[in-house]
């Protein structure tokens, strides 16, 4: 009796993403933003940067969103997508308000600081695929900023911080509740892939890369607390 060759399991379009950007993501790990924040030992300047500049860049990740809901196909991911968008508004009040009163910060600083330059390249590509791309492609480009912080953030949960402040950062994104909010965006993503040509494929496995590093050049500007050269 012959028997049949095992066949592997396809791979899913969200894992076919992650390869896109997988090596990046392994040098997020290495990077010395992230190894301070769980030894305690990252100067606290640098985590004001990267606080103030988060609070620019959710502002503009909610308009991407809200962008992405626009462009949705079902009713669930229409809700979906607008509800994620104004809880981002309500992590940049509430997370960052408290963040910036624990930082000794007047909650005056994010306008006063502005967008910085990696920050405001970001924002600009998200809002910028979003708008013209299809609906794939805005979905593939603001999933890393859902799945890398989620993953990031298992990792760090597993270490913690010795300082207070950086622990409270950790233990937001390292919660259940944004597991299951990750988890329904992946769910979206995996159906979205089934019926994509190659080239749209390709496109979204381009934009996911692009704000892959975006992320890592997020955390390696606010180590280097990055200004505008002039």
């Amino acid at each position: 009796m012959s028997v049949l060759p095992v066949m592997p399991e396809p791979t899913t379009f969200s894992r076919q993403l992650w390869q896109s950007g997988a090596d990046t993501y392994a040098k997020i790990l290495r990077h010395p933003f992230l190894i301070g924040l769980t030894d305690g030992t990252l100067d606290r300047d640098a985590f004001c940067y990267f606080i103030v500049q988060d609070s620019h860049y959710l502002r503009a990740y909610a308009r991407a969103l809200s962008l992405v809901s626009a462009r949705a196909t079902d009713p669930e991911a229409v809700a979906m997508f607008a509800r994620h968008a104004s809880e981002a508004m309500a992590v940049e009040k509430e997370l960052h308000t408290s963040l910036l009163s624990s930082l000794g910060l007047p909650v005056g600083a994010v306008d006063d600081a502005g967008s910085g330059p990696t920050t405001t390249a970001y924002a600009s590509y998200l809002l910028s695929v979003c708008a013209t791309g299809t609906y794939a492609e805005a979905v593939a480009t603001v999933l890393p900023c859902y799945w890398v912080y989620r993953d990031v953030g298992r990792e760090l949960m597993a270490r913690s911080s010795p300082d207070p402040v950086y622990a409270q950062w950790i233990a937001t994104y390292g919660s259940p509740e944004f597991d299951a909010v990750v988890e329904s965006v992946l769910a979206v993503t995996d159906a979205l892939g089934t019926d994509l040509a190659a080239s749209e494929r390709r496109r979204c496995q381009e934009h996911f890369a692009a704000t892959t590093r975006y992320e890592w050049m997020f955390w390696d500007a606010a180590y280097h607390r990055l200004g505008w050269p002039v």
